[in-house]
This record gives structure tokens, C-alpha cells and sequence, in this order.
């Protein structure tokens, strides 16, 4: 795919992007650009409308949707090796597309070892390129550290010498929790001013400081950021933070140009909205997806 970089450079300022007087068709096309010239990476969202997680994705759906993503994407980020979402890195890999792919660990030892055993098993069948162990487990407190800490140790053992290992969770976790630092190959930290309630206006610079804190907990480790993202829609903010169509199209486009900018591998989320997710974050759940429910293109 052609980057075009420095048209879009174009657009840059040390401490953000100039975007509060573009009109929303000149935010469109600048969206569009960015589409075109490709980012580094989406999170997957495969749940259709009626389903959840819990129910088996299909290899259907799986491959419809990563059609739609690949002319835009290098990256795909998985969240579990179970419940047909084992199809994910299988067929990203056929499409040419690489692999972050998750373990989902939680308070389940079954359904733990599940995961770990299907994160190990598509490893070593070639399918993953970076391994990623539990999502967000010290923020839920899920696990406790140690126990979270044998999961890392015991599938680095398993894994192919040359598909790194990391941990994903907030940013403050990894100054937070160095042993677990200390245990990944790469830091997998996910950066969300919205959640934190930051006014989109200094959403960028808060994202920077947050990036920064994870670099600094990483000392000379590979930073990747694994998620950050924007609702569109939503009957209620947090705080300053406030869900729009307009604020998630700046908060996008802010995010690629900086990521481009510094050379940051970033996984935007999300692809896709699904409905689902109104069960743990309110009615903004169902709207972080650059596409919509029905697979058409927001912006």
C-alpha cells in the first residue's frame, strides 16, 4: 500500500493537528487519506449483530470482515484462541496480514488453559507473530500477579524462539508492576484519554504522556500501543471526555498522524461496533468502531 506520507505530514504540529476549523468534509477526506495510505493496525471486532462472546465466530464472518479490513491494515490484533476466534491469525495469515493474537485469561482455570494451550498450539503452527498473554488481567483483577506472572513464564517456554511475548493493560500497570515488565519481550500497552475523562482538545497530548510513561517502565523494550480509540455515539460523556461523531473523526486522525509521525506501532479500536459491549461500558460500548454494525464505513 502507498503511505504517502508527506502529504499527510503536511497536516502537523509539535503539539497536535490543526483541526478545529476544517469543516467535517475536510475532516472526511482527510480520514479517507489515511485509510488509503493504510495504518499499522485494527483490533479485531468479528461479533455480528444478536452475538457475543460466548457464541462461536464463523469462518464466514471471520473472512468477510478481514476482506474488508485488509486493504487498510499490516496488523490484526486477536483477542482469544477459542470459540472460533482460533480462525482469526489462520486466516489473517493466508490474507497476508500479520498477527497479534491474545490469550484471554480470566477467573476460569478451564477456560485459562484453553486459551494458553490454543495461543501455543497456532505459535508454533506459524500463525502468530507476536503472543500476547491475557488482556486488561490486573486491571480486572482477574489473577493475581504471580499467577498471571507463571502464565507468561510457561508459554515463553513454549513459544518459537523468534515470536516475542507481551502483557496488554493500561499504561500506568507496567511502572506499576515491573516484574511483569521485566517478564515481557514487548510492552503491550493500551492508551485511552477518553476513559480517563480528557477532553478531546488535549486528547493527543494526554495519549503522548501515556505512551511515555509505558516507554519510560519499558527501559529500551519495543512499545507497541494495542489499543486507543474514540466513541462516536453515546447519550453521556465522562467528565470532559465526550462521545461524538465529530470527536471520534478528530481523535482518529490525530492518532494516525502522530503514530506516523513517531513511527509508533498502533492498533486502533476498533474495526467494527458491536452491540455487545453496551453491557460493560454503557450505551458508548457500541460505537468505537471505524465501521458500523452492518459493515459501512463511518466516516
Amino acid at each position: 500500500m502507498s503511505y504517502r506520507a508527506g502529504k499527510l505530514k503536511s497536516l502537523m504540529y509539535s503539539s497536535g493537528f490543526s483541526l478545529n476549523q476544517k469543516s467535517i468534509e475536510e475532516l472526511k477526506k482527510t480520514f479517507q487519506e489515511i485509510l488509503e495510505r493504510g495504518m499499522h493496525g485494527l483490533c479485531a471486532s468479528f461479533y455480528e449483530e444478536g452475538q457475543q462472546p460466548g457464541d462461536d465466530l464463523t469462518e464466514e464472518q471471520i473472512r468477510r470482515r478481514l476482506a474488508i479490513m485488509k486493504p487498510h491494515i499490516k496488523w490484526i490484533r486477536s483477542f482469544s484462541c477459542t470459540e472460533g476466534n482460533e480462525l482469526i491469525p489462520i486466516i489473517a495469515k493466508e490474507m497476508g496480514i500479520k498477527t497479534l493474537v491474545g490469550a484471554w485469561l480470566g477467573d476460569d482455570p478451564e477456560i485459562n488453559e484453553k486459551e494458553i494451550e490454543g495461543l501455543i498450539v497456532l505459535a508454533n503452527k506459524g500463525y502468530v507473530d507476536i503472543a500476547a498473554v491475557g488482556n486488561e488481567v490486573m486491571y480486572r483483577k482477574d489473577l493475581t500477579e504471580a499467577e498471571l506472572l507463571d502464565f507468561m513464564h510457561y508459554v515463553k517456554k513454549k513459544l518459537p524462539i523468534h515470536v516475542p511475548m507481551g502483557y496488554v493493560d493500561a499504561y500506568y500497570e507496567f511502572s506499576a508492576r515491573p516484574k511483569i515488565t521485566e517478564a515481557c519481550d514487548v510492552i503491550l500497552t493500551n492508551c485511552y484519554p477518553y476513559w480517563e475523562g480528557c477532553h478531546i482538545n488535549y486528547s493527543l497530548i494526554y495519549m503522548k504522556q501515556m505512551y511515555d510513561q509505558a516507554r519510560d517502565a519499558a527501559q529500551g523494550k519495543p512499545v507497541i500501543i494495542t489499543e486507543t480509540g474514540w466513541p462516536s455515539q453515546g447519550e453521556e460523556g465522562l467528565e470532559a471526555a465526550m462521545p461524538s461523531y465529530e470527536n471520534a473523526l478528530h481523535y482518529f486522525i490525530n492518532a494516525q498522524l502522530w503514530a506516523l509521525e513517531e513511527n509508533i506501532p498502533m492498533f486502533y479500536f476498533s474495526s467494527f461496533d458491536e452491540s455487545w459491549k453496551v453491557g460493560d461500558e454503557g450505551d458508548v460500548g457500541a460505537y468505537w468502531g471505524i465501521w458500523d454494525k452492518n459493515e459501512k464505513l463511518k466516516f
